[in-house]
């Protein structure tokens, strides 16, 4: 197969997995968008350096979980106090019109469980991402190069935060 047709068959196989992981770490929908397209591109300029000791799935998304971690580390360096104060009333505002969670429709306990997976720390937010599609503490460690065992340190932590944001709000 040449290179369009393989990236092409990938960017198809895997879009499902990549938007997923792009909305656990960014909200607003245009930046998504934005991040999709550069993390495809990567992809096309990685696509040459597979050299198949991992599988697609994994390569691309340590390829998405390299761009997102870019894309956190510069947010932080540019986020102003008045920006997470401003967050933080919109927050409560949302808390108080909400009905209770166990009401909520799926629509709005995705988008609920989201907002909390983007509170948590990046390698908190890369775990829970990874294991809410399904892949192994194996696949999870080989995107993220690290042991099984962080793997599943990290992932016990995440979700007990998780629980607990999830049941503050």
């Amino acid at each position: 197969m040449d290179h369009q047709a393989v990236f092409t068959q990938w960017m198809t196989e895997h879009e499902r997995l990549l938007r997923h992981i792009i909305t656990g770490f960014e909200a607003k929908a245009a930046i998504q968008d934005e991040l999709f397209q550069e993390i495809a591109l990567n992809i096309w300029r990685a696509l040459p350096k597979f050299r198949q000791d991992s599988a697609v799935k994994t390569f691309v998304a340590r390829i998405a979980h390299n761009v997102l971690a870019t894309h956190v580390a510069k947010a932080i360096k540019t986020v102003k106090t008045s920006d997470i104060e401003s967050c933080t009333e919109v927050e409560n505002i949302t808390a108080i019109q909400n009905t209770p969670y166990q009401e909520l429709n799926q629509a709005q306990r995705q988008a609920r469980l989201s907002q909390a997976i983007r509170q948590l720390k990046l390698e908190q937010r890369q775990v829970i991402t990874l294991a809410l599609e399904g892949m192994s503490y194996q696949e999870m460690a080989d995107v993220l190069v690290i042991t099984t065992n962080l793997v599943g340190v990290r992932l016990q932590r995440a979700k007990t935060l998780l629980a607990q944001l999830l049941e503050g709000s």
